[in-house]
């Protein structure tokens, strides 16, 4: 593709990735078609730039953020690489989405900011966002119930032993088991029930 090909020279997408699954990859994918370069943010890098939420209020807890930056960064690589897209096409970031005010930091203010909104939560991250006058782009906006596949339940497909691989891509379950992450869950788990 020539320049001309993407609307947008810059696009930024963000998220947790806690973990990345087949429509993460769908959402990050279309707003690759309409950027030149575009720019992944992993929200909830580390502890201290993870904060709690009324319109999301389990995002900030340990079961819900059971992989490290680190290992989301690889796993978004992998998983770009094999979808076909190469190193110089995206970047991947931290973006600390409950500190609005550090954004700046991370990613260009000239990009544009591609959200879907599912619920309060998307709606406040639109929010957000404008505040800071980011040009917003909503991909798609669908009721919580035709959303699709959730994080949330592929944990606990995994912590319960239930089907789980056909919701990420490849690499992302060879990650999970080179990584021994099914364990890492079910210890989180336990102490939650503790």
């Amino acid at each position: 593709m020539t320049i001309r090909d993407f609307p947008f020279e810059l696009g930024v997408v963000h998220g947790r990735f806690q973990i990345l699954h087949n429509d993460h990859l769908k959402f990050i994918m279309a707003a690759k078609k309409l950027s030149r370069h575009l720019i992944i943010g992993i929200t909830n890098p580390d502890p201290k730039l993870t904060k709690p939420t009324n319109t999301n209020p389990h995002r900030d807890k340990p079961i819900a953020n059971p992989l490290t930056y680190y290992e989301r960064f690889v796993m978004i690589r992998k998983t770009l690489i094999e979808n076909g897209l190469n190193l110089e096409e995206f970047s991947i970031v931290p973006f600390p989405i409950n500190l609005p005010e550090l954004i700046k930091y991370y990613v260009p203010k000239e990009a544009v900011f591609f959200i879907t909104i599912y619920d309060d939560w998307g709606k406040t991250k639109k929010k957000y966002l404008e505040s800071l006058d980011l040009k917003v782009h909503i991909l798609w906006e669908v009721s919580i119930e035709k959303k699709g596949l959730s994080s949330s339940d592929i944990r606990k497909a995994m912590i319960t032993d239930n089907q789980w691989e056909i919701f990420v891509p490849k690499a992302v379950a060879n990650l999970v088991k080179k990584w021994n992450i099914i364990e890492r869950l079910k210890n989180l788990a336990k102490e939650v029930k503790e």
